[in-house]
């Protein structure tokens, strides 16, 4: 897609490439929520994670895998959130299907309680919104 940042050949292969495999690729978020935030973006443009073949997903995921061992190793977070947007209503902004791998803290928020679950942040904590 020629309007689309993440599939310009030097995105998918410049500086900012951490690591890649056959279908995908991993940098550092451009906006980190934590240190060591990472994205890992598939080569071909589709837009949702519902998109992809059974290859691309593998490579995805062990990618997500290999990502983890690096930012274990020169981080050593306390725990990860896995998040993919899909569609405009569920906050997606860039139509390039890509999943955050976002390393998580012990004290990074004040109760982490829900994790993905505060995507709506009234119902994000069952526990104490039953």
């Amino acid at each position: 897609m020629d309007d689309c940042r993440f599939c310009d050949e030097s995105y998918q292969t410049g500086d900012r490439v951490i690591i890649s495999n056959e279908y995908c690729f991993a940098n550092f978020d451009s906006h980190p929520v934590a240190e060591g935030h990472m994205k890992i973006i598939p080569k071909r443009h589709m837009e949702t994670f519902f998109e992809m073949n059974d290859d691309e997903m593998s490579a995805v995921y062990n990618l997500i895998c290999e990502a983890k061992k690096l930012l274990d190793e020169k981080y050593h977070p306390d725990g990860y959130n896995v998040g993919v947007n899909c569609g405009g209503a569920a906050g997606q902004t860039v139509f390039h299907l890509h999943v955050h791998l976002i390393p998580r803290y012990k004290g990074d928020v004040p109760d982490p309680t829900g994790g993905v679950r505060n995507v709506i942040p009234e119902k994000g904590n069952y526990l104490k919104n039953p």
